[in-house]
């Protein structure tokens, strides 16, 4: 078995249920780390003996939470008298999340994700949050807060340092990207929600499905990108078949009255030998992969 319970034969990783995170106290504040834009970043402080602090779309309440899905008066976070925070939905038209489960009420623990339409914010409290801050700072400079997997810049530096670490040691490496077959449709017809809906449940997915030594990232809007270390290509092929079946064999369930049936189309291509090969050049015999996968039909692999 490998690091953190996953096969090293069938590259599956098995969770075991996370512990219960105590009720957090004290010092607190919002964070705010999706969607990219004006409020990417920005903190709010949470006073104990507050009382409630509104968030909304509103620009004069006290957090003024401006995104896509977002309703006037979306939610409120209660101060406890013990000092912990509460959430409760203000019956907002697209729900308050924590974690991904839609509620109504809910006391926050420290490093929960709380959702307000398309806006995403981390909760931190206690001695630690002005470093815990911090941290997620840096984790914005590498990770997309949206999937949950890394970035475009994450993605181009270790593909970088990859391709020179194959060519020193004579290691075969490859590359995958893929995108959601027929996204710009999803997004028209059930609105961007729904579209971010598809993209987290891509990333909750097929992130258990990488080894440790390799890497997802979303590469821009629908298309995301495998570097597979020590992988030919014919390995990479097998890879992305079964990342297009765990993609394909349920529907996303997009709310709680939508489910949609996705499929994405893949390329594949393995850093060569027989000529000097950049990131740039990876990415694009990939790219013309995937494309080929797009003509031909959608829904399937093209590796050459």
């Amino acid at each position: 078995m490998l690091d953190g319970g996953m096969s090293e034969n069938e590259g599956t990783m098995f969770l075991a249920p996370a512990p219960k995170k105590p009720v957090a106290t004290g010092p607190a504040a919002l964070v705010f780390i999706a969607p990219p834009g004006p409020l990417l970043g920005k903190r709010f402080e949470l006073k104990p003996g507050e009382g409630e602090v509104l968030v909304g779309r509103l620009e004069e309440l006290p957090i003024p939470c401006i995104a896509e899905g977002v309703s006037r008066r979306h939610a409120r976070l209660v101060s406890a008298p013990d000092g912990s925070w509460m959430v409760e939905d203000l019956g907002s038209t697209n729900g308050t999340w924590v974690n991904e489960e839609q509620v109504k009420q809910k006391t926050l623990a420290e490093g929960d994700q709380v959702r307000f339409g398309s806006a995403i914010a981390k909760f931190l409290s206690g001695a630690n949050a002005e470093s815990a801050y911090h941290e997620e700072i840096y984790r914005m400079t590498v990770m997309d807060a949206l999937t949950g997997v890394h970035n475009k810049r994450h993605f181009l530096e270790f593909l970088e340092r990859e391709i020179l670490s194959a060519r020193r040691h004579n290691l075969p490496l490859s590359l995958v990207m893929f995108d959601v077959d027929h996204f710009k449709k999803v997004n028209d017809v059930h609105g961007h929600l729904a579209g971010d809906a598809v993209l987290r449940e891509i990333g909750k997915r097929l992130r258990p499905r990488m080894r440790a030594d390799d890497l997802l990232a979303r590469y821009g809007g629908e298309e995301f990108g495998c570097i597979l270390t020590k992988t030919p290509l014919a390995g990479a092929i097998t890879f992305a078949e079964q990342l297009r079946e765990v993609i394909g064999t349920e529907p996303f369930a997009c709310s709680e009255t939508l489910s949609l049936p996705v499929t994405i189309s893949l390329g594949a291509a393995e850093l060569t030998a027989e000529s000097p090969t950049t990131t740039d050049d990876l990415i694009r015999r990939s790219d013309e992969n995937l494309y080929a996968a797009k003509h031909g039909g959608r829904n399937r692999v093209v590796g050459r």
